[in-house]
Formats: C-alpha cells, sequence, structure tokens
C-alpha cells in the first residue's frame, strides 16, 4: 500500500482561459434518499466552509492534480417515485441524528435547487408504459438537465433500494437496469452503488462499453472491514474455518432488505470479498435483520472462527457500528468526480480502477490496500492527460 497519508485538501479550482468553468451535474436515482440527501446537504456543507470532507477520498492530496471536478461547480437533481420534498428529507434526517443540527437553514437554497430538479421516476405499480418508453423519459430528462444548465456532462449514480435478483426469463428489465440503459442512450456515466442489476443486466452488454461506467454495492461498513481483514489471514497463513455475520438495521434500507429476495442480492456482494481472498471452504452465512427502532443507523457482527500454528483454534469478533448515509455520502461523490473526468478523457467500459468503492466491482484485486493502490495509479492517470 502506498505510503501517502490522506489529508484534507480542497482541489484546486480549474478555470479555462475564457473565464468560464465547466459544471458537472450529478443526477441521482433514488433522488429523495436518505445517501442523495446526505450527499446534496454534505457537499452545500463542505463547499460553504461549514464541515471538513471528512470521508471524502477524492479531497486528499493524491486526488489533487487528477483534474477533479470541483465539488463548487456540481449541480445536482434526479429521479424518484417517493414524494418528500428534498428540505423536509433534510429534517428527518437531522432529527434522526445523521445530519448535524442547525445544518439545513443554511444550505436551504442548496436543497432547494436540487429539488427543483428532480423528476418522476418509475415504473410505479400499474404503470403502462413500455420500457423503451421509460428508457426515452428517463434519457430526455437527463438531456433536458443538461442543456438547462448548460453542463459539461451528467453523472447517474443509482443509490435507490435494492431490488430482488431479476427472475430467470424475465422479460421486462429491471427498474435500475432502465435508468442505466436512458444513462447510455445520454452518454452520461454511470455509478451503480447498489446490489440491483443496473448496468449488469445481460441485455446492456452493448451499451455497457460505451460509457464509463463503475459497481455495484457501495463497500461502507462490514464489507469494508472484511477486505482489510480477510488479506491479513492470508498473509499471515491462518486458516479461517468460519465466517458469519449478523447485520442489524432500521429506516429504508430495513425495511427493503427484510424481502429475503433483495436480503440474497445484498449478501451475494457481501460474501464474494471473503471468496475471493479465502477461496471456498469456509463456512458461514450472512444474516440481516429490520429492526425499526434503529432508524437510519446499522449494527454488523462478525464472527470469525480460525486455526493458528498447531492446530490451535481462535475467534475473532468484530463490531461495526455507523450510518450508512454519512459512510455512502461521501464516497457517491467521490464516485461521480471521478467518472466525470474519465468521461472527459473519453474512457469507456467498466473501470476496474474504482474496486476500491464497492463489494462487487468490475474486476480487479478483492483487498482494500491493493483495491487502493489501484486507485492511486488511475489518480495518476487522469491528472497526467491533458486538460
Amino acid at each position: 500500500m502506498s505510503g501517502r497519508q490522506p489529508v484534507h485538501h480542497e482541489n484546486a479550482k480549474r478555470t479555462p482561459a475564457d473565464g468560464r468553468r465547466d459544471r458537472t451535474g450529478v443526477w441521482f436515482v433514488g433522488a429523495r434518499g436518505s445517501v442523495a440527501t446526505t450527499a446534496v446537504a454534505g457537499c452545500a456543507a463542505v463547499t460553504a466552509g461549514l464541515h471538513p470532507p471528512t470521508g471524502m477520498v477524492t479531497q486528499t492530496p493524491p486526488f489533487a492534480g487528477a483534474g477533479l471536478p470541483p465539488l463548487d461547480t456540481l449541480v445536482f437533481g434526479g429521479h424518484d417515485t417517493a414524494d418528500c420534498p428534498l428540505p423536509k428529507r433534510a429534517e428527518q434526517l437531522t432529527a434522526a441524528g445523521v445530519l448535524p443540527a442547525g445544518l439545513t437553514p443554511g444550505i436551504h437554497a442548496e436543497l432547494n435547487a436540487a429539488e427543483a430538479e428532480i423528476r418522476p421516476g418509475g415504473p410505479l405499480p400499474g404503470d403502462p408504459r413500455t420500457d423503451e418508453e421509460l428508457i426515452a423519459r428517463f434519457a430526455d430528462d437527463l438531456t433536458a438537465f443538461k442543456n438547462r444548465h448548460a453542463l459539461a456532462r451528467v453523472v447517474v449514480v443509482h443509490v435507490a433500494s435494492t431490488e430482488p435478483l431479476p427472475e430467470p426469463g424475465a422479460v421486462r428489465l429491471p427498474a435500475s437496469s432502465l435508468y442505466a440503459a436512458a444513462a447510455e442512450r445520454a452518454e452520461c456515466p454511470y455509478v451503480n452503488f447498489t446490489p440491483s442489476s443496473g448496468m449488469r443486466h445481460p441485455a446492456l452488454a452493448e451499451a455497457a462499453a460505451r460509457i464509463p461506467h463503475a459497481g455495484r454495492d457501495g463497500k461502507t461498513g462490514q464489507t469494508l472491514l472484511r477486505s482489510v481483514l480477510a488479506p491479513m489471514f492470508v498473509q499471515r497463513a491462518l486458516s479461517v474455518r468460519a465466517w458469519s455475520g449478523t447485520n442489524l438495521l432500521g429506516g429504508g434500507d430495513g425495511a427493503t432488505l427484510a424481502d429475503p429476495a433483495a436480503a440474497a442480492a445484498k449478501n451475494a456482494g457481501k460474501e464474494r470479498v471473503l471468496a475471493d481472498t479465502l477461496g471456498g471452504g469456509v463456512e458461514g452465512t450472512v444474516h440481516i435483520d429490520d429492526v425499526p427502532a434503529l432508524g437510519e443507523w446499522k449494527t454488523a457482527w462478525d464472527h470469525v472462527a480460525f486455526d493458528g500454528f498447531l492446530g490451535s483454534r481462535m475467534i475473532l469478533q468484530t463490531i461495526w457500528q455507523g450510518c450508512d448515509s454519512a459512510l455512502a455520502a461521501p464516497l457517491v461523490l467521490d464516485l461521480a468526480r471521478l467518472l466525470a473526468r474519465a468521461h472527459e478523457l473519453g474512457l469507456t467500459g467498466p473501470r476496474p480502477e474504482l474496486a476500491f468503492f464497492f463489494k462487487d466491482p468490475d474486476g480487479g484485486p478483492a483487498a482494500l490496500a491493493e483495491q487502493f493502490d489501484a486507485l492511486l495509479a488511475f489518480a495518476d492517470r487522469l491528472g497526467a492527460a491533458p486538460r
């Protein structure tokens, strides 16, 4: 792993010779959800100097020369099927302890501006529109947003609720793949921060080659820790016999993942890092329990049974308690900026260099340290390209 230590840093603003500053759109699918609301509020707070960019990897020194769009040039919009206005959602997150008390009045204008750019999503139950009609509608919304604000480009970031795994032989595309197809049609980079199909659907194989995209399922807590600990056992030649985990969570995620089909999609990514690092033969599963009283907060336990020298049996247990929205929001801003720069340089297809951010990435190593080195190399590549 690189010896460079992350320190908070505000990227220098890039201003063309004519004095204009290019602006970049960030279009959230699930724009009124907890992650998107926290990201919009957090970007406004950091830009205004109200809070430091804690948790934003791209605000550290190794990324200062990568040519990423500055935070104060980001313009937000999105799709959602929910109707709670963004300022009201921010108030709810403040009451839940996700956003700091007293923040929302100072960023009310930014929240209202983003709310004005949220368009109806879909499909809702009973929606008569075909897949093609929905894709065309979503793509038109993206193009109109870009034109309305004279944006250099728009990055689509999927942060909607987890979908069940697609049924074999299903005729219709899942909603996440409709949005991914619309992103490709509108020539927008695409990020899938959820376990949903998105750009991974087989029907989008050709489309996926035409735009830069990254995913799947953001790595914010339990799996982040696993991606550090699992390589440790391998490097120390310790034999892992079993690795089990339990998640207790509330809020919208808890309600969504109470559906066994949605939970199965989530768990597939959580277990991948162990399979990729430790290989087969490790017992254990991950359980997800909905506990509404926890609200926006999550507790994750891991129990690791391993063997040491001469077969001595040992146990490692970990507890992770955190707020997923506050962990995820800085990462989706990081990804939007990185994909915007990749798009600016004409890069296309899946970006395995961004595996650092995902449970189920588009290739690359599984260990966090190796993923971080790949990310730093990508930042150097982005910075070395002409601007």
